[in-house]
């Protein structure tokens, strides 16, 4: 169990007058299994691009644990699938792919 922690974060782009975040605290358990809502435009992009480290903020963020954007950016569209696969996650095995893209439904 990790814990990713946020406090008094305060966030807005740069030229805005309106910020985007101001002093959001709160706490989340990696073992949680969650999920960001809302309507376009109110900040979810944003806060999973602070998480990121792209942007500049006031107040913390303190995480023991690696964030990665999903989908990858494939740099060769003209690589096989499994080939892309093997470079975004050397480590896993055939069977592990397999596995995940049949509970997607796809063949």
């Amino acid at each position: 169990m990790s814990m990713i922690k946020v406090q008094d974060l305060t966030f807005s782009y740069p030229g805005s007058f309106d910020n985007i975040f101001e002093g959001v605290n709160f706490q989340i358990d990696t073992d949680w299994k969650l999920g960001f809502i809302g309507r376009n435009g109110r900040g979810k992009t944003t806060f999973f691009n602070l998480l990121l480290g792209n942007y500049e903020y006031s107040g913390k963020i303190l995480a023991s644990v690696e964030f990665n954007y999903f989908p990858y950016p494939v740099a060769d569209k003209n690589k096989f699938t499994h080939e892309i696969l093997e470079e975004i996650c050397p480590q896993a095995e055939d069977w592990e792919f397999l596995r995940e893209i049949s509970y997607l439904n796809v063949d």
